[in-house]
């Protein structure tokens, strides 16, 4: 897991995780990327499930808007 600090607050925090099988063991892994306003990032207040086929994608994507 990589942790980021979250920008404009005190604790909080961006997790960035593989996960292998997501929603059992016929699911396609996904990157997990979630947002913890506490600092803990295990239990993320926010998340998103990103397929890794989309991935590349996602990244040009962000790219573009910065």
């Amino acid at each position: 897991m990589s942790t980021i600090p979250l920008s404009s607050t005190k604790k909080g925090v961006i997790s960035v995780t593989k996960i292998e099988r997501p929603y059992g063991e016929d699911s396609a892994p996904v990157v997990s990327v979630g947002i913890s306003l506490s600092g803990d990032a295990e239990n993320p207040e926010w998340k998103v499930h990103i397929p890794m086929d989309n991935l590349d994608d996602v990244i040009k994507a962000l790219q573009a808007l910065k």
